[in-house]
């Protein structure tokens, strides 16, 4: 059980890894994206003085902040926290639907699922 839950916790090190450089990869794009986005969108702007043509830069700024808070910032330790206070406080919010599966119930759809095939 113990070497269970040690190779559990590597495998979530390794995919939380994989999120958090996937996320480094994706900045890289969109930071260029995004870049060039506001040198074009501000002399849009100032060609047709018209600063309304700088608007798009707003939702792709919060995008931008997202993954690099993601990649680089604090995000995940905040989430941490906030799920460790879920699990501490708010316990009631993780249960099942009529409650956890049992051995029985994986037996009946199962046995359903059986009969199922076996009809067609």
């Amino acid at each position: 059980l113990e070497r269970q839950l040690v190779l559990q916790n590597l495998m979530r090190e390794r995919q939380t890894a994989m999120q958090i450089a996937w996320t480094r990869e994706f900045l890289k794009y969109f930071g260029t994206f995004f870049g060039l986005s506001a040198v074009v969108l501000t002399a849009g702007a100032i060609k047709r003085k018209n600063p309304a043509v700088l608007l798009p830069m707003l939702p792709l700024s919060f995008v931008f902040s997202y993954q690099y808070d993601m990649g680089y910032g604090t995000l995940l330790q905040r989430i941490k926290g906030e799920a460790e206070n879920i699990l501490d406080t708010q316990s009631t919010l993780l249960e099942l639907p009529k409650g956890p599966l049992t051995f029985e119930d994986l037996e009946k759809i199962r046995i359903s699922q059986s009969k199922f095939f076996t009809e067609k």
